[in-house]
């Protein structure tokens, strides 16, 4: 069962910028997403991509937020510029549909000035 692992996470001021990296055996599936969590909230998809198609995001950070893949370096990676302290959280990444056996420890995000 493959376990994905996150990084790139950090403290930012609003309106900064962040890159965040997805690792592991991420080849064999077609759609892969960034999913976010806050404490005593659900975990939700923020952003997903389709092999070959198209990429689709939350409303919230539509044109904000880029995702994207390295299918050579097995690597995901969301690039996020102007933070809002709403974006604060824990990120992870993960096949979409979601497999529970394979989140990672996330990478915290926080914003704030």
């Amino acid at each position: 069962q493959v376990r994905f692992a996150e990084s790139g996470g950090g403290w930012v001021q609003p309106g900064g910028s962040l890159r965040l990296s997805c690792s592991g055996a991420m080849s064999s599936f077609r759609v892969m997403a960034w999913y976010r969590q806050t404490p005593g909230s659900q975990r939700e998809r923020v952003a997903s991509m389709v092999t070959g198609g198209r990429d689709d995001y939350i409303d919230s950070v539509k044109g904000r937020f880029t995702i994207s893949r390295d299918f050579t370096k097995n690597t995901m990676y969301l690039q996020m510029n102007g933070l809002k302290p709403e974006d604060t959280a824990a990120y992870y990444c993960n096949r979409f549909p979601y497999s529970a056996k394979s989140w990672g420890q996330g990478t915290q995000v926080t914003v704030s000035s």
